[in-house]
């Protein structure tokens, strides 16, 4: 038993050994590993230590990062907010009081919003503040901070008024607190209407204008095709409307009506331009309402804080209002001229056969006004004072038309009595060699030539003698039947304008008479051939020609009164007395009342404005066109331009059996030539009576030049004699320029030329050299031509040659300073004139030429003016015809 305990001791003795081993190596093992973990841990602690450190700054840097980039990005917002709020509010809108001014008239800013203030952001620049209006809403005001708020309504109507046109933003003023004293300094604006101040207890009725204005534009301007003014005017270019604006400053508890009309005002009025600045009075919440708080250390304009700028200084706002108000009593600037035409290739596209249709203006609701002339209206009378308009309007429908009808359907004759070139340039000029294809006739500066306003009328009734022939030829009434019969005809339609055409009727002379008589043919006649008349003149009053003749007046239902212009239109409509500049009142009913419509007149008579359309309708112009006759009451005109003298020729054999001696210009459309026949023909001789050197040598001047022209060198013969030393100079000039075979005479030689023609004729035979003789002065020579005892005197030679020289082809053409001169010439008072076959009367009045030498008893209507002449040929005229001499050809 001891052995096994002893083997069983030892035995355990030698586990107990190994499990100790085993358990100092595990407990070795286990001291390494927490030797190791704490190394772990210490480590682990250390690392855990630094990250703090490292994550802070990490998100340091990131904030910071983000922070950098929201500051760049909210200044970039600000910038572009900026940016945004010059574009929408630029200028007047929204520029610093001190350097602020209203917009320039013709540069009106878009409508929009109007600054009151900045917006504050740290780090960027200030954002205007801004609140929409014009075209966009209404501004309601409130807060404790009462001068604040007083601050903020001036500074939107001030902004508001200088950032449009002159006249095209409208006060009211509801100011029953303070009576109109918070909107003192916008009192100028009143007296051109433009501020409305309603009292206390007027705000009903301000209210119920309001909404009968919006129903009055929404029916008749907007009518459907466009939803708001803004939409219009971007549409069309135009606004024919202006804003209005009511400032409603406080005041009692609405009444149950005023409420529904405020109501009403706020949810449409925007669109049609009336707005509302309220304070002291609650405003329903609608999107185009905007709120506006002030309190004494905050100011929020739709919750966002801003810092409401100063007030503007009363003087600006004074001085504005007045130079609005002093622009707008002035009228408004006239629309582009632009505006009448159609597009560039719509030009010369409309039909005439039915009448004449073009715009004149624009109404007052931005549509055209219209005016008409064909079967009715036929004919238009044009009245207003001097500067009012008349010749602006007359080239603004002359453009209109010219632009839309081709010159195969129009032509115009113009006529202007009144000094003044501004027509000429409808001709062909030395400036401009462009022309108006339509224009056939010019007449300028005819204020003293009444005889081209007669002439006018006559080829016009000539004309309508011609198209009525026509027409009953074709079994037609009408133009536009006649057109349709006669397709291959010219029957354009005619516009003969006639500014201030009382110069042509006034007095009562045949020249009167006979312009009233044909007058009042074209106008009762005119109108079925296509014949129209536009008379215009400064007033009807007092034009005696017209006494009498209701039925004259009648014909022109078309009436276009100016500003002021008296008896245009009927007796008791004065529409046209409360007109502004550039407009005018077209009625077509013959003046009534209920025909009026009121156009605004663009601008058309400047030379840049004019030139465009003129030059492009000239390069439209058919090849064979040929430019107007230009008529200048003030113009010379030259020989060497007379259709009539360029016309002449020499034949190649033999001699002209009736040479023409050309005197002078017709006044008359055609510009032909004043002639004097010389046939072989009793009393063929001229006599110029009168005593205006200068005028007297261009008639003879003129004579000799067209009859040397029409001769071969050597085929006939002229001699000269000049016996006044003041003709001398023109005298040579024209010797020098005729044949070399020429002779010169002098008071010393004068007799002995009346001695050789005299006792030449006679010799039996006849010349065959015609003799022409141009005697200035001739009435001087009565001493040299005083006869030697025995002989016949120089004066008898003179009467000798007169008698019997034109039937052996002498002629002579002499200039008497008088007329009882002459008669002493030819024997006496009592001694006859045959032998002087014509005349050309310069400073003689008509009752001096007496029975002898006129038809009738008493002498002609004739009344000397400078560079005019009355020619009178016994064998061609009934009356005598008035002349213009040519002028000097050198």
């Amino acid at each position: 038993m001891a052995d096994v305990r002893a083997q069983l001791v030892t035995r355990v003795r030698g586990m107990l050994s190994e499990a100790l081993g085993a358990t100092r190596t595990r407990l070795a093992a286990a001291d390494a590993e927490l030797v190791a973990g704490r190394a772990r841990l210490d480590r682990t602690r250390r690392a855990a230590a630094a990250v703090p450190a490292r994550v802070g700054a990490a998100r340091d840097r990131r904030l910071a990062e983000i922070d950098a980039r929201h500051t760049a990005r909210l200044a970039e917002l600000a910038r572009r907010a900026a940016d945004a709020a010059r574009r929408e509010a630029p200028g007047a809108a929204s520029e610093p009081w001190g350097r602020w001014q209203a917009t320039p008239a013709g540069r009106a800013e878009p409508p929009g919003a109007v600054r009151i203030g900045t917006v504050r952001i740290t780090g960027a620049e200030p954002v205007p503040a801004l609140v929409p209006l014009l075209d966009a809403g209404h501004a309601h005001l409130a807060g404790g901070d009462r001068d604040g708020l007083a601050s903020v309504v001036p500074a939107l109507l001030l902004r508001s008024v200088g950032r449009a046109d002159p006249g095209a933003v409208r006060l009211y003023g509801y100011d029953p607190e303070h009576l109109g004293g918070g909107l003192a300094g916008f009192a100028p604006l009143g007296t051109a209407g433009l501020l409305t101040s309603v009292g206390p207890g007027g705000l009903g009725r301000l209210l119920d204008d309001l909404v009968e204005q919006i129903r009055r534009i929404n029916a008749t301007v907007l009518a459907g095709e466009y939803a708001s003014l803004r939409e219009l005017a971007a549409a069309t270019g135009r606004r024919p409307e202006p804003w209005r604006v009511a400032v409603l400053l406080g005041g009692d508890e609405l009444s149950r009506h005023e409420r529904g009309q405020l109501d009403r005002v706020v949810r449409t009025g925007a669109a049609c331009g009336v707005h509302l600045v309220v304070r002291g009075i609650d405003l329903p919440e609608d999107r185009t309402v905007t709120r506006i708080v002030v309190e004494e250390d905050d100011a929020r304009i739709a919750g966002l804080p801003v810092v409401l700028d100063d007030p503007p200084p009363a003087a600006l706002v004074t001085e504005t209002c007045r130079a609005v108000a002093s622009r707008v009593a002035a009228g408004p600037p006239p629309t582009p001229f632009t505006d009448l035409l159609p597009p560039p290739d719509e030009y010369w596209r409309e039909d005439s056969a039915h009448g004449l249709s073009a715009p004149i203006g624009e109404g007052p609701h931005g549509r055209p006004v219209l005016l008409t002339l064909g079967d009715y209206p036929p004919h238009a009378l044009i009245g207003g004072p001097s500067g009012t308009g008349k010749t602006n309007l007359i080239f603004a429908w002359i453009g209109a038309l010219a632009a839309r009808y081709s010159p195969a359907e129009l032509e115009f004759y113009l006529l202007d009595f009144k000094e003044g070139v501004s027509f000429a340039r409808f001709a062909k000029g030395r400036r401009d060699p462009s022309w108006l294809p339509h224009m056939r006739l010019v007449g300028i500066n005819v204020n003293t030539d009444r005889e081209f306003g007669l002439a006018l009328l006559r080829f016009l009734a000539e004309e309508l003698r011609r198209r009525a022939d026509a027409a009953k030829k074709h079994e037609v009434t009408k133009l536009a039947e006649l057109r349709a019969v006669d397709p291959t005809g010219h029957w354009p339609r005619i516009v003969a304008v006639v500014d201030e055409f009382q110069a042509l009727l006034a007095g009562r002379d045949v020249v009167a008479r006979e312009a009233a008589d044909l007058l009042e043919d074209l106008a009762r006649r005119g109108r079925s051939q296509g014949i129209h008349l536009v008379l215009a003149s400064q007033d009807v009053r007092g034009i005696e020609a017209l006494w009498g003749r209701p039925a004259l007046v009648a014909q022109f239902t078309l009436r276009i009164a100016l500003p002021k212009a008296l008896r245009i239109l009927a007796e008791r409509n004065d529409a046209a007395q409360s007109l502004p500049r550039h407009h005018a009142v077209v009625n077509a009913e013959s003046g009534l009342a209920e025909g009026n419509e009121v156009a605004r007149i663009p601008s058309a008579s400047d030379w840049e404005t004019w030139s465009e359309l003129q030059h492009r309708l000239w390069r439209m112009r058919p090849q064979d066109a040929a430019p107007a006759r230009l008529f200048d009451g003030d113009a010379i005109p030259r020989l060497a331009e007379a259709p009539d003298f360029r016309a002449l020729t020499a034949p190649e054999q033999g001699v002209p059996r009736n040479p023409v001696a050309l005197l002078g210009e017709i006044i008359d459309v055609q510009s032909r030539s004043a002639s004097l026949r010389l046939p072989r023909a009793p009393g063929r001789n001229l006599a110029v009576l009168g005593t205006r050197v200068d005028e007297a040598c261009a008639v003879l001047d003129a004579a000799a030049r067209s009859l040397a022209r029409q001769y071969a060198p050597g085929a006939a013969r002229f001699s000269i004699a000049c016996l006044d030393p003041d003709a001398d100079p023109a005298a040579r000039a024209l010797y020098e320029d005729l044949p070399d075979d020429s002779s010169w005479y002098d008071e010393e030689t004068v007799s002995e030329l009346m001695a050789e023609v005299g006792d030449g004729l006679a010799a039996p035979g006849t010349p065959r050299t015609p003799h022409f003789l141009l005697l200035y002065a001739v009435d001087a020579a009565a001493g040299a031509l005083a006869g030697k005892a025995g002989t016949r005197s120089g004066v008898e030679q003179l009467r000798r040659i007169l008698h019997d020289g034109p039937e052996r082809r002498t002629h002579v053409l002499a200039w008497w300073r008088g007329v009882a001169r002459m008669r002493a010439d030819l024997g006496g008072a009592g001694a006859r004139t045959d032998q002087i076959g014509a005349w050309v009367a310069l400073d003689v009045q008509g009752g001096e030429l007496g029975s002898s030498l006129y038809p009738g008893s008493g002498g002609p209507d004739w009344y000397p003016r400078p560079w005019r002449g009355l020619y009178f040929d016994r064998a061609v005229h009934r009356t005598g015809q008035v002349i213009i001499p040519y002028g000097p050809s050198r």
